[in-house]
């Protein structure tokens, strides 16, 4: 590790003039080494293995840049990619990029070897930095994928070229040229959809935007300690990955989620502020080190990426009633937040709770019709957005990125309504609406009255095929250990809060979690895979 040390770094202007109209702001280095140049001296970073100052962080940053460009050849708009747990060294990455030494390219721990082929040939990847835990499979898809150099995160007798540490040492601590704000920053693929992945294209503007909205949104200062336990590779964590250390506050990394580690981690260093995946919260309740003082230092909570099950969040309100709880809503191409759930709405009466908040500053949202018109309030249709921090495009797909942008709005695919107070309520996604008899059936409406039931664990809501209806209602249910309900209990216990139709006409009990995508969101195309082989879907 680089010596403890005081920096005083300035920033390397790009040669344009520095006044009047031609002055930029949304570069992130300006905030990250400001940040730095303030608190050198004390300690920013905590990994299981690396306790680092603002000052050592942003020396391995710089060195980092620096050997990018002269030890691999990556230039400002090439593209590396990682494949790696949470850890300093990913920040690192990040930081790096937004620096100007190239295109971040994180990847989704969970895609199978084909999909990281397809990835890396996609993106023109040629570099990836793995830690041990992915040495192998990236080594399996080398040649196929093309990629020229492998660097190792950490130890381990696995294959690679050459080890990361070696590569930060062998830079200078050189601040380069500053990006403008329309550069490149991260390529960024989408998962949990059919068909082929998508790369989603992102400027600094875009991303500091996001930082702007959110950090206007939820509060970011130097008191705040975070903890990094959402995979680093999701466009959801961007606002930890980013605008903790540009304000100077305390990053606290897990590699894997693990509901020991985290309250852990939690304990040792009084972290408060954190960022979850609704599954994440209900694992961490149940799990057997879980106590509620274990929690006591935290204060935020922000949860997104899917939403919280009606029974999960009461729970949660109920066992920490002084928590302030955030829900994002958004998504990669957005960088990804639209909306906020406040923590004063968390604590509303009325139907706010069941929202996904109101638009954050900068952002706003309508919703369409089939035919594209706007709808009044009260009326589902497709939520549509426009605002700064959207994608410069999907990456060598411009008709896909001309039907996302049509009209002037992103087109999100979710399908919602917006309440006389602007609260925006996501109804569902387009592709899990089930259309049974001619009626729409929105998956999370069922999902909210089963997982009520104090039995559910958890609980995903699929359409299945059915000859006479077209789909029929499926809920594949997990119990809470050592519980037991019947599909005939949980049907009638959904009966009081839902219509007739709306109701499973079967409930499939699982023993095993349900399965996650990376982001650790239920994938209901693996769920409805068996039902559909070789049948085709209408929606």
């Amino acid at each position: 590790m680089v010596p403890k040390r005081t920096f005083r770094y300035a920033i390397a202007r790009s040669g344009r003039r520095a006044y009047g109209p031609a002055v930029k702001e949304l570069v992130y280095g300006r905030l990250l080494i400001s940040a730095a140049n303030r608190s050198a001296e004390r300690v920013g970073f905590h990994d299981a293995t690396y306790h680092g100052t603002f000052g050592v962080h942003l020396e391995r940053v710089l060195r980092l840049a620096s050997a990018l460009r002269a030890q691999l050849g990556i230039d400002r708009g090439d593209r590396y990619a990682v494949v790696a747990g949470n850890g300093h060294e990913y920040l690192e990455l990040y930081h790096a990029g937004f620096l100007g030494a190239g295109i971040i390219n994180p990847l989704n721990l969970r895609l199978s070897p084909a999909e990281l082929t397809f990835i890396l040939r996609d993106s023109d990847t040629r570099t990836v930095f793995v830690d041990a835990l992915f040495a192998d499979v990236i080594d399996s898809v080398r040649k196929d994928a093309g990629i020229k150099r492998v660097v190792l995160i950490g130890e381990g007798d696995v294959p690679h070229d050459l080890r990361y540490e070696d590569l930060v040492e062998s830079g200078e601590p050189n601040v380069p040229r500053e990006p403008d704000e329309t550069d490149p920053v991260i390529l960024m693929y989408t998962g949990g959809t059919t068909g082929q992945p998508k790369g989603v294209l992102l400027d600094q503007r875009a991303e500091m935007l996001n930082l702007y909205h959110a950090g206007i949104a939820v509060g970011l200062d130097e008191d705040r300690v975070y903890l990094h336990q959402t995979p680093m590779f999701h466009a959801a964590s961007m606002t930890g990955v980013l605008g903790i250390p540009a304000s100077g506050g305390v990053s606290v990394f897990v590699p894997y989620f693990a509901p020991a580690a985290v309250l852990d981690a939690i304990e040792h260093y009084r972290v408060n502020i954190t960022l979850m995946v609704p599954i994440m919260v209900g694992m961490l309740l149940d799990a057997p080190e879980f106590k509620p003082e274990r929690l006591a230092t935290l204060q935020t909570l922000v949860y997104g990426a899917a939403p919280m099950s009606t029974g999960l969040l009461e729970h949660l309100l109920s066992t920490f009633p002084q928590l302030d709880l955030y829900q994002g809503y958004g998504m990669t191409e957005a960088s990804a937040v639209l909306t906020l759930l406040t923590a004063k709405d968390h604590r509303r009466d009325g139907d706010a709770l069941r929202s996904a908040g109101r638009p954050v500053y900068g952002v706003d949202i309508t919703i369409r019709g089939d035919d594209g018109g706007e709808l009044p309030v009260g009326r589902t249709g497709e939520v549509c957005a426009r605002a700064g921090n959207f994608m410069l495009e999907y990456w060598n797909r411009p008709e896909e990125t001309a039907a996302a942008f049509r009209d002037g709005w992103y087109h999100s695919g979710d399908t919602g309504y917006v309440d006389d107070e602007g609260f925006l309520f996501i109804v569902d996604r387009l592709k899990d609406m089930i259309v049974t008899g001619g009626e729409n059936v929105y998956s999370i409406e069922v999902e909210n009255a089963i997982s009520t039931h104090p039995a559910v664990a958890q609980v995903a809501v699929i359409g299945i095929p059915d000859d006479l209806w077209g789909e029929a209602v499926h809920a594949v249910v997990v119990l809470e250990p050592d519980a037991h309900a019947t599909a005939e209990e949980l049907i009638e216990h959904a009966r009081q809060t839902i219509a007739g139709y709306k109701l499973p006409k079967s409930v499939e009990f699982r023993a095993d979690p349900l399965p996650l995508s990376g982001a650790l969101k239920p994938l209901k195309r693996e769920l409805r895979k068996p039902y559909w082989e070789g049948r085709e879907r209408s929606v």
